[in-house]
Formats: C-alpha cells, structure tokens, sequence
C-alpha cells in the first residue's frame, strides 16, 4: 500500500540481516527503508509469501502468518456494518475508517506508535481510560521487538515526559511544562523548523508537533541505546542527521550496558564486561545490544558445598567507577570489617569503604568509568569474584615456587620482546582505526603520537587563529581530520576533559563535529571532520573566483542561523560562540555550512576576551559590549551574525570604506543606512546576474541583519526568532538606524560605542498571525 502523494509505503519488511518478516511503514522517495512504525513487532512471520496483511471480517486489520493465524490485530472498535476501509495518509499514519461513514475513525497507527513520534503524532495520556501513550525502543537494528527504553508522560502525573528504563528506571526528563515550552528543553519554546503544541484538556493531556516546511523532513526516535534522537533528512548528502539527542551522554543511560557491564564515554568500546564476566550474548553485543549484559567467568564459592578446596571469593578494586545506586548501608570499623561482612552474605556481589560501608546484593547495573580524578558521585568499588578470575598479582590457590615464576618470566621476556614491540604498534595502530569508525558512541582519546603521524608532523596548515593553527591530517583508516593545536590555553586535563565531553555531545547537521582530542602532557590538541569546501571567508576575500548565487547564499543564512540557535537554545548549557565570522563558517562537498570553532570561549576560559580583542580590535564581528565591559550573551553571536548577513548579501567585507556615492562611507553604516532608507536593492552584490531575489526575500534579509546588528543588545532579535524570519514563519519590522554605527563613521574607526537606552517601542518581529511581538533582551 502506497500513500497517495508516494511519500509512504506499508508491507512487509526484514530488518538489517534478519531472516523474521514484519508488517510496517517506511519512507518510500528516500534511498534504503528507514521504518517508522511495525505492526507484528512482537510476533514476527517466517514467510512473508505466505504471510497476509488484510482486513478480517469483522472490520480488523489483522496480520496473518503462512498459516493462516492471527499474530497481530488493530483490535479496533468495529463499525456497525463491520465493513471497514484502511488508508495510508500522506503524514505516515494508517488509519482505519467506517466503510459507510468515511468521517468515522476506528483506529489509527499514531495512537499506537512504535519507536518513532512523527509530525502529526502526539504522545499523552488518556485521563479517562488511564491509558500512556509511548514510544518503545527497538530491541537492536535487526529486531523491532519492544526493548527496555520508553518514552512517555511522567507515570506520577506530572507534565513532563521522561525516558525509561523497564517502565521503573527514570533517567531523563524535560522538565515541567511552564505554558510556553518544557523547562529542561527551551528549544521547544522557539523550534526553527517545527511548531511544538502541548495540549491539556478534560479527556487527555499530550504533546504533538506540526511542520512549518513540507520539504523539511523530520522524525523522533527512541533508539535501541535508549537515547532519544531528533533526526533531519538532509537532501545534500542524502543521510539523516542528528538535531538533537537526549540524554547527550551516551553513559547517562540507565542500564546501558545490562547486569555487570561498565560504560565509558572515552573508549572505544562503549559498554565492557567487568573482569571476571563475559557477555551472556556475543552476537546482541556485536550490534550494540547490550542489555542482556555479562554473566560470570566462573561462580562464586560462597553458598557451593562441592568445593572442598578450601578457596574462598575474592575482590577486584576498581578505583574509580560511578557507584550504584541503592546500596545497604552497614556498621563497619573498617575496610576489612566491610570487606568480611560482603563476604559472610552469599548475595553480595560489591561492596565500598567510602564514608562508611555500602554493599551492594544482586547484578550491578549503570556501572560508569570516571575520569581521573573526577570522583564526584563516584570512588572505589570492590567487585566479588571468584578465586580463579582474580589476576594472579592476587593471589591463586596453585602455588608454584619463586624458582619457577622467576623462570617463566625471564624467559618469557626473552623469547618476546620483539614481538610485543610489534604487538603494541600493531595494536595502537589498529585501535585508531577502530575508534575512528565508531559512530556516535563517544570522542576517541588519541595519543600525541598518532596525531604526528597523521599529520605528518603538522606539515599541512590549512590555517589559524587566536587560538591556534589547524593542520590536515589522515587517520589510519583513511579518513581525512583537521587537527587543532590549542595555543595559549592552561587548563588543568580534569578541566579540559569535562569540557571537550560537553562539546563532543553537541550535533547538529550545521555544526562542525568534535571527532576527538589529545591530552598528552602539555599539549592540548583538538580533532575535528574535515571540510572540503573550505571557509566561507574565501569567498568573500576576492581569492575565490566563484560567484555564489542568490539561492547558495540564502541557504548559507539559513544554515548558519539553525547551527547558531542550536547552541543558544538546543544544548544542555547554553554554549556562546563569541567568534562568529565568515573564517568559521565551513563548508563541505555538497556547500552545507557547518559553525566552527564554538565553545572556545569554554576551554579558553579567561583568556578567551583577551585573545578574541587582541586579534580583532574595535571593527569587524565584535558587539559594543565587547568594548564596554559588560556582560556576554548570546546576543554577541546575533550582532556577528547579522554583519556576516551584510557581507554576503553584498559580496563586501564589513571593513570596506570604498562604497556610497562619496567612495569613502564605512560600510556597515551606508549598509544599514540603504536599508533605513528601504533602498535594498543597493545593497545587493551586482555580480549575481542569474535568479537575485525578489524585492520581498531581499528586504526580510536585509532587515533581520540590520536589527542583529542594534546597538543594545536588547533590540537584537534571539537566533531562533532570526531562523524564523529566514524561514518566512515571521515578518520583520523597519529597523532603526544603530546609533553606534554613525559614531563610529563619525570617529573614523576609533573606540566610541555608547549604549543607547532601551527603547521599549522598538520591535523587531511581527508574527503573521498575530500583534506585534516585542524582543527582550536576556
């Protein structure tokens, strides 16, 4: 069955390298099955030639399996007649309609939806029935069966919604509906491509989202890692990315790894069975399935009456790991009298001497290797093993003769010195490799060393900064990376991890992706994607000899404004760019433009305005804020961006003096003085010869820069009100005319900012539906 527009089709399908046959809907204009809901996902069929999706007789959708029985059914209400009509809309929802009455709905697939929450959905609760409305992992890729995360309502009747494990567990939540957005998610308060409804009534209380572009495509996924996912088709290179994610931590996941598993967000193997356990299923594991998590090498002496050899369980310190939660607390002296009272209890599998005894009974879950020396929330844990499985530094219960240890050990080293010198490099090399193919899972840690070879001693500068050169350089594998040497920075490694971990969890399709970075000794190194296309700033500077048209430049706005407000409204911390410029605005092989270089101004820490004013001076990108010593926001980012709209609407630098009847008028002046005086089409670069913008699409862009670029901060629009105007979904007022612009033509260039005081009759926007919105400052 095909939608009528063709963007959805439903059948049969088997996921991944699965030989079980499933009912469901997927994108049919879009390259491979990207699958959005499954109806048999419990009950799979062997034989989809012999299998059946039809309605029964009393008015049912039912799927059938090759014999002929029943393994999954709409169980909808049946109409009068028992005569019913199944449909496929456009949005992706089947619907089950009264064959008599079309205008009456039996049921419908976004009431019971799977994984996936798309535009037109909702997710709620039904007061009157009680009913949650969620959508539930998949168990891994190749099998659709309901996994242990869920999204829904908070089961405690509050307005959020949470992420669960096992329908107890709650390890995410979006914070409290406050009537315009949910307060953990501000980015639902002013979504650049979809509107976000949260609906309260008598019968039900939900949330849903509506589209605001038919050619934006769009879904929200629960995955099999229980992370949720905002994914965004991305025409140019034909691939889903990544809006936003929720939890950003992959190890914030409860239960990620299953019973015994450890999760670390630095290797590169996310999830890793404990010393002493293997996984209870190697081939769930292969696909990043991990709940099924470890079992043990060898059980526990405690409790076995055949063992009459006299050994007794041991521990395995690890010294630095997120305890678990729910320990019993016990009356203990000591380490040792902790220690003795774990191993009196045969259900004790852990135990730790921190501020008191804690054990802990049963399988350990949500284990989490911290870094070193960060220890909050976590410390020393002593797992129970069996003898046998402790390393032989601990002790064994063969015991062999000094003579005999000595023997094996120096003959050991003899005979493969060499050979592990090989195995090491080999090694090395092939774990480089390995990690650099991870997708998502977390920053790959890579030694100085490799980042040398990779780089070919940092020979290929592909340019610099205030805050250090960027070299090329290609991994192992292949795969190209632009290196990052930090100048000028002093944070202690403590510091700089737990930074370069919060940027490593931000992605967005228009944002340059952190791969992973170096901490070795005093070197401070940072390893990004490579971007084939360059900086944008090279088509401004007169070096490129191509000409960007009309339709280039506004998707370029577009793009950068989307990456911007993701950092200002999308992340867990609000995270200010303070560098916006056309040097940090890459681009890749299909022109997508991706923002460099954000967060700087959090590794940098307080060296960052020193740098930042030293390499700029008074003229360029920096906000009159800047110079007058007052306190940063993201509106810095607004007053940069809108100079950087200037520039490519004119093809001319924000620093020129050669344009305006005299020759001689600084440029953002005359620029933002044509656009007062709504003479636009002044502005406009005389080399775009083909397809320039209408009067109407060149003035909505010409205004928005004029009013990001206001002197006080508070006339700025926010970068989610600027999409928005880009977008279309918001009229923009006449700007005024920003005061410090005319000082400064006035003082030729020097110092001589002053902050007007806020006008409360100047508004930027004006929705197309309603009054004028005023803009407030932050």
């Amino acid at each position: 069955m095909i939608a009528k527009d063709g963007n959805f089709e439903l059948g049969f399908f088997t996921p991944g390298n699965s030989s079980n046959y499933y009912v469901g809907i997927w994108y049919m204009k879009l390259p491979g099955q990207t699958v959005v809901w499954v109806a048999n996902r419990g009950n799979p069929v062997s034989n989809a030639s012999d299998a059946e999706l039809r309605l029964s007789d009393d008015g049912n959708l039912v799927v059938l399996n090759s014999f002929k029985v029943p393994v999954w059914s709409s169980n909808s209400t049946p109409s009068t007649s028992n005569a019913s009509v199944a449909v496929l809309l456009d949005t992706g929802n089947l619907v089950l309609k009264d064959g008599w009455n079309s205008s009456t709905l039996l049921w419908q697939s976004f009431d019971h939806p799977t994984d996936t929450w798309m535009p037109g959905g909702w997710l709620g609760v039904n007061k009157i029935t009680g009913e949650y409305q969620s959508i539930t992992s998949w168990e891994n890729p190749e099998n659709p069966a309901p996994g242990p995360f869920a999204q829904s309502m908070d089961p405690d009747g509050s307005n959020q919604y949470v992420i669960l494990w096992n329908g107890s567990e709650i390890y995410w939540s979006s914070g409290l509906w406050n009537g315009q957005y949910f307060t953990g998610v501000p980015g639902t308060k002013e979504s650049t491509a979809y509107n976000f409804t949260f609906v309260d009534n008598r019968d039900r209380k939900f949330a849903t989202y509506t589209i605001t572009d038919s050619a934006f495509i769009t879904r929200y996924v629960i995955d099999s890692a229980g992370q949720g996912r905002q994914w965004y088709w991305l025409n140019t290179t034909q691939e889903w990315q990544t809006v936003f994610t929720q939890p950003l931590a992959h190890c914030d996941v409860y239960s990620l790894c299953g019973p015994f598993g450890i999760c670390n967000q630095k290797s590169s193997q996310l999830c890793q069975c404990l010393v002493g356990f293997v996984p209870n299923s190697i081939h769930e594991w292969q696909l990043n399935d991990w709940n099924s998590g470890c079992k043990r090498r060898t059980g526990l002496q405690c409790g076995n009456r055949t063992s009459d050899n006299g050994e007794k369980d041991g521990f395995l310190l690890m010294p630095n790991v997120g305890l678990p939660a729910n320990p019993r607390r016990l009356t203990a002296g000591s380490d040792q009298e902790c220690k003795a009272a774990c191993l009196s209890n045969c259900s004790c599998t852990a135990y730790s001497f921190q501020n008191g005894c804690s054990i802990w009974s049963g399988p350990l879950r949500s284990l989490r290797q911290l870094d070193d020396g960060d220890s909050e929330g976590g410390g020393p844990l002593y797992i129970r093993l069996a003898t046998t499985d402790l390393p032989s530094s601990s002790g064994s219960s063969h015991k062999l003769t000094t003579g005999i240890v000595i023997g094996i050990a120096v003959g050991g080293v003899v005979l493969s010195f060499v050979t592990i010198f090989v195995l090491i490099w080999a090694r090395r090399r092939r774990k480089i490799t390995q990690t650099s193919k991870q997708a998502d899972a977390s920053l790959i840690p890579f030694p100085y060393s490799d980042l040398q070879r990779a780089t070919k001693n940092f020979s290929e500068k592909l340019g610099g900064g205030g805050f250090g050169a960027v070299y090329k350089g290609t991994l192992p594998d292949s795969a190209v990376v632009a290196v990052k040497k930090l100048e000028g920075l002093r944070q202690g490694e403590k510091q700089f991890r737990a930074e370069v971990s919060t940027l490593g969890a931000v992605q967005h399709v228009n944002l340059v992706r952190l791969r992973g970075f170096c901490c070795d000794r005093d070197e401070r190194l940072l390893v990004y994607e490579y971007m084939p296309g360059g900086s944008l700033d090279s088509y401004l500077s007169g070096d490129n000899t191509a000409v960007l048209g009309w339709k280039q430049r506004s998707q370029l706005l577009l793009g950068i404004a989307r990456g911007l407000a993701y950092l200002h409204e999308s992340c867990r911390e609000c995270i200010i760019h303070c560098d916006v410029k056309p040097d940090n605005i890459l681009l890749d092989t299909n022109f997508c433009p991706k923002v460099a270089d954000f967060g700087m101004a959090k590794l940098m820490g307080h060296d960052f305005s020193r740098v930042l004013t030293t390499m700029r001076g008074t003229v360029g990108y920096l906000a009159p804020e800047w110079l007058s010593g007052l306190p940063i926001t993201p509106k810095v980012d607004v007053y940069s961006f809108g100079m950087m709209v200037l520039e490519l609407v004119s093809g001319k630098r924000n620093s020129s003096h050669s344009v305006g009847d005299s020759g001689a008028a600084f440029y953002p002046y005359w620029a933002a003085k044509q656009i007062t005086e709504e003479s636009t089409q002044s502005l406009l670069d005389p080399r775009l010869e083909e397809a320039p913008p209408d009067d109407k699409e060149l003035t909505r862009v010409c205004r928005v820069a004029c009013w990001c670029i206001q002197d006080a901060e508070s006339h700025r629009p926010t970068m989610g009100q600027v999409v928005q105007i880009l977008e279309g979904s918001l009229e923009v007022n006449k700007p005024p005319m920003p005061p410090g612009l005319k000082i400064l033509m006035e003082e030729e260039g020097k110092i001589a900012y002053q902050l007007p005081s806020t006008d409360p009759s100047a508004s930027v926007a004006t929705d197309t539906s309603e009054d004028s919105v005023p803009l407030h400052g932050r």
